[in-house]
């Protein structure tokens, strides 16, 4: 993040997207959330880390390397003058006799010696197996409710007392985009390496974050899909490259959705909503809240007149064009009575409308607060979200600390985006304790978790399984 982005589909299946927020990334790219280089990565929706794991092991040694050197140069000075000596006996001039030499002398010099040679050696043994201690700290930024609390536990048991791991939650996207661009801000960042959540296109045209290193090599990269590594490539301005660097790691998604009150439906003879054509009922109008994203916006009026979401040309691909497209997008605004991120399940909540049209991320938490209620994803299709591990570039940003020396991100980010992909992870999202799905459950077979499993939690009419949409 460790940041999360929501932008142009940031997982694009086919009439499949979401829009664009910010990590927690919404700009015309994925929805990011994003970590610090101690993000280490933030959910773009993005996420940081730092270590120095050398800086005690430097300091005896020099003291042992500075005694080395003098030694052998004194020696090296004897065998210079021995040397000498005899090339100066070689001739046929008599030297001058050398004064004896007190043999209790002799061997006093000799114990003194190799009484330092002792010593020496007993020191550096001792420098050998002395214990340091050494920490490798781990930063990752995240949206509130997106990482269950049990993978923070299992992941500090896994690396043991070695790890100095923190975890920085953002209520918003915007809370995430700020904690990215603020050390840019102010020019110099914390010695810290983070993870947090982000909008990826945006981030990377911004610089807020760099690629992930040697991500190809890994096998988190290697076991994922086709379908995710086509939108975590990308140039560097933002664009979807098959050849560009790899930017982000996947570890959460899920879809648009369509809550509405039973209650008010059954009392004012009104069919359950299936697809996109039920909220433009007349019955409707001003009855309708709906999240602030252009990109959801739009794309649910295309799927209302039959279009795809991803389409690139209206005018081509769409019957009537761009001018058909604002009709109806006119048509919407008078349905809808609040058009709002933040505020437009509260409105939904204490009955002020009767359907909210929002991300599944938002919409499910709501829900199960709520009696007589139903979320249903729209049987034509609708957009996807998904939630990013990224490495902001703030962690190699100059810091006083060490010197002013640059600093990478923590050793540990594979360690952490590994450990966020295996296959245990899922659980979680599949007994609904976190809203989405796991990266793996994109493709694979739909499975309901037996109901022990599920007993005591709040239930919810949906069309969902475990998170994912129906197929």
């Amino acid at each position: 993040m460790a940041l999360s982005l929501s932008s142009s589909p940031l997982l694009l299946t086919p009439d499949l997207n979401r829009s664009d927020s910010l990590s927690q990334l919404s700009y015309p790219t994925p929805r990011l959330r994003v970590s610090d280089k101690q993000c280490s990565i933030k959910t773009i929706r993005l996420s940081r880390t730092h270590i120095n794991p050398t800086a005690h092991n430097d300091r005896q040694p020099l003291h042992l390397h500075y005694k080395l050197p003098l030694q052998l140069a004194s020696s090296s000075v004897l065998l210079f003058l021995g040397f000498g000596a005899r090339i100066c006996s070689a001739g046929p001039t008599q030297l001058p006799l050398t004064p004896a030499v007190n043999q209790q002398d002799q061997l006093l010099d000799q114990d003194t010696e190799q009484k330092e040679d002792e010593k020496l050696n007993q020191e550096f043994e001792n420098w050998k197996w002395k214990t340091y201690a050494l920490t490798v700290p781990l930063r990752v930024v995240s949206l509130q409710n997106s990482v269950p609390q049990s993978w923070v536990k299992d992941f500090m048991r896994s690396q043991g007392k070695r790890l100095k791991f923190q975890m920085n939650l953002c209520a918003s996207i915007d809370g995430i985009v700020n904690n990215l661009s603020t050390p840019f801000n102010k020019v110099k960042a914390k010695s810290a390496s983070y993870m947090a959540a982000d909008l990826l296109s945006f981030a990377i045209k911004k610089r807020f974050i760099e690629p992930i290193a040697e991500a190809e090599d890994q096998d988190w990269f290697k076991r994922l899909s086709h379908k995710w590594k086509v939108y975590l490539r990308s140039n560097d301005a933002g664009e979807i490259d098959p050849r560009g660097k790899i930017w982000a790691a996947p570890y959460r998604w899920g879809t648009m959705a369509i809550g509405y009150k039973k209650s008010k439906f059954q009392n004012h003879n009104l069919a359950p909503i299936e697809d996109w054509k039920d909220p433009w009922w007349p019955e409707l109008a001003g009855r309708i809240s709906m999240v602030n994203s252009p990109r959801e916006v739009i794309g649910s009026v295309l799927k209302y007149m039959g279009a795809s979401y991803n389409s690139n040309n209206i005018d081509l691909q769409v019957a009537g064009g761009k001018i058909a497209v604002q009709q109806n997008l006119a048509l919407l605004a008078n349905q809808v009575r609040l058009f709002d991120s933040t505020h437009y399940l509260k409105a939904f909540g204490i009955g002020d409308v009767w359907v909210a049209v929002g991300w599944s991320s938002d919409v499910l938490p709501a829900v199960k607060r709520m009696s007589n209620v139903a979320v249903v994803v729209p049987k034509s299709g609708a957009s996807l979200w998904a939630d990013l591990w990224a490495i902001p570039a703030a962690s190699r940003l100059e810091t006083k600390q060490i010197g002013g020396q640059v600093r990478g991100p923590s050793p540990l980010i594979h360690q952490w985006i590994e450990f966020c992909l295996q296959t245990a992870r899922a659980l979680p999202f599949k007994q609904e304790v976190i809203p989405g799905a796991s990266p793996s459950a994109l493709e694979s077979t739909l499975v309901k978790l037996p109901e022990e499993l599920l007993k005591g939690k709040p239930s919810v009419d949906t069309n969902l399984i475990a998170g994912v949409p129906p197929r």
